[in-house]
């Protein structure tokens, strides 16, 4: 029998947002850049950091864990974000959650862990340009000053009363990663775009 299933494109939380977030990035004349990098892998990994499990699943990761708090390490397309003493997020390419974590799993072998694939749970935004530290502090109650969350740092946070994990990215003027749920993306967004306003020249 053919299949007769109908194949639904795959559509981003922020896929009519993404004019609005292109029209600021352009009239803002490099002040700020906003975009979303939409389907990001997303897996959640707990286990003990002093465990024979941890230098395992970073060696099939090509890294070593971060274990300094709210610190991030970068390998190739890899990005591990430290939560907490026994958590981190991988944060890779689209579409290679699976990838990582059947990685992780071979890697653990029989060690007591525990991986989840959160990609569908949060979107992300990016949040760059010269005055983007400016832009976010105007909601986030954190010092995003470069000496007090520098380049390599993360955070779980809030940014205009949503809850976010926010990474300050470390290639040159990559400006920021807001990972936040589906389910405000709408909103933060109306609220990045009202914000950055301000940096708008006038025609």
């Amino acid at each position: 029998m053919a299949d007769t299933a109908v194949s639904v494109p795959r559509r981003s939380p922020l896929a009519g947002a993404a004019d609005r977030l292109a029209a600021v990035t352009r009239s803002s004349g490099g002040a700020v850049r906003l975009a979303e990098l939409p389907f990001l892998a997303q897996v959640n990994l707990r286990l003990d950091a002093k465990g024979a499990a941890a230098d395992a699943v970073g060696l099939a990761l090509g890294l070593s864990l971060p274990l300094e708090p709210n610190t991030v390490v970068r390998a190739g397309e890899l990005t591990v974000l430290w939560l907490g003493p026994d958590e981190w997020l991988v944060v890779g390419p689209p579409d290679t959650q699976r990838d990582v974590e059947h990685r992780i799993r071979a890697a653990a072998g029989d060690e007591h862990i525990a991986v989840t694939d959160v990609s569908a749970q949060r979107t992300t935004l990016l949040v760059s340009g010269a005055r983007a530290p400016e832009l976010l502090a105007h909601g986030c109650p954190l010092d995003l000053h470069p000496r007090a969350f520098g380049p390599g740092r993360c955070a779980q946070t809030t940014l205009a009363r949503a809850q976010v994990v926010l990474v300050a990215r470390d290639e040159p003027g990559a400006g920021f990663w807001v990972l936040v749920r589906s389910s405000f993306a709408g909103y933060l967004t109306d609220w990045l775009l009202d914000a950055a306003a301000e940096y708008v020249q006038e025609s």
